[in-house]
């Protein structure tokens, strides 16, 4: 690893290399120089596995990397440093990657002082709600043409064909076992593609999201003030629905979501409305009549979308998701639809304190 440093021009003979953070898809290390300066840093082993064309996935964040820095800039902040991340280049290429041949890496410069947090309460979504809704509002006007870095990572159309070749396909005995909820999700799934179908009409445009919203994608400072946006390997074109309906469908959950205990899977209402202020304050510039009015429903498309990704692959025997048991994905999509029977019991109220945000 120090040779690849080296190829960023991060040299000395006092560095130090340990494993950070509990990312499941990328290897991530801190760096630390020894030298005077005290610079730290972070290098990524990138998972190719996953994203597939990581010169696409770089200019991707090239581009939103430097945008956001020209905001903070045009708006005279005067440390624009602390607000954007900033990826060293290859000194051979110029590239914000190196490959060595077998493996792709990446080197951020560390932002000190900063930590993440993983408790979500109603303050924390507020907080989540408002920096993922700037976040979207900042990049609102970048033209550059942006990659899928996972093509179609949230197409519900292509999440259903999916689930069609594993009905289709699948083990007779799951298929069996599923059948409740398989005529369940079948139910809803043209109610599901409504995003779809509102972009071919150009009722619903395509915005530039982070598409993997969690608390702990973002960076505080010692004083819980946001200092900026992190893990930008998900940013890439999508509905608005996928930041906000995505995030909920964790956050707002109050039981676990492989609960085995359904009783336990409930829609948290405060957390969805923390959540929703925060958004809509930062968002309230761009947002479309119609993005805001059918924010309820991107929680529905999302808790929707999640069991029939699970019950797919439970139907499939089980070749995408990680299991701690043989029936492990099946009890993920139970949980998922119960959380939305949950939302769906809640859709009237849920919009109608979207309205009022608007209105106040």
């Amino acid at each position: 690893m120090k040779q690849i440093l080296a190829c960023f021009g991060v040299e000395s003979k006092e560095l130090t290399i340990d494993p950070m953070g509990g990312g499941l898809i990328n290897d991530t290390f801190k760096v630390s120089s020894g030298l005077p300066s005290g610079n730290e840093y972070v290098l990524q082993r990138i998972n190719n596995n996953i994203f597939k064309d990581v010169d696409a996935l770089q200019r991707n964040i090239e581009a939103v990397t430097s945008h956001i820095r020209h905001k903070f800039e045009e708006s005279n902040d005067l440390d624009v440093d602390s607000h954007s991340l900033v990826f060293l280049k290859d000194t051979a290429t110029g590239k914000t990657y190196h490959f060595d041949g077998e493996n792709f890496w990446r080197v951020m410069v560390f932002l000190p002082g900063t930590v993440t947090r993983t408790t979500i309460n109603p303050e924390n979504a507020y907080l989540t709600g408002k920096a993922f809704g700037k976040f979207q509002e900042m990049l609102s006007d970048l033209h550059e043409n942006l990659a899928e870095t996972i093509p179609d990572f949230h197409n519900m159309e292509f999440r259903l064909s999916q689930f069609d070749d594993s009905i289709a396909n699948g083990c007779p005995q799951r298929l069996k076992e599923a059948s409740y909820l398989i005529g369940e999700l079948q139910k809803r799934r043209r109610h599901a593609c409504l995003a779809e179908r509102l972009y071919r009409e150009n009722k619903l445009p395509k915005r530039i999201c982070h598409c993997d919203t969690k608390v702990d994608n973002i960076l505080f400072d010692e004083m819980g003030n946001v200092v900026c946006v992190i893990d930008l390997d998900t940013v890439m074109p999508s509905f608005v629905f996928s930041d906000f309906g995505d995030f909920l469908r964790s956050a707002a959950n109050k039981g676990l979501e492989d609960d085995s205990n359904l009783d336990n899977v409930e829609f948290d209402m405060e957390i969805f409305k923390s959540f929703s202020k925060g958004y809509i304050e930062s968002t309230s510039s761009f947002l479309t009549d119609t993005e805001r009015d059918h924010l309820p429903y991107a929680a529905e498309r999302f808790a929707y979308m999640q069991s029939v990704r699970f019950l797919t692959d439970y139907l499939n025997e089980d070749k995408y998701y990680k299991i701690s048991y043989p029936k492990h994905n099946l009890a993920r999509a139970k949980a998922q639809f119960k959380l939305l029977q949950s939302i769906e019991s809640h859709l009237t109220e849920m919009l109608e304190y979207i309205q009022n945000l608007n209105a106040s």
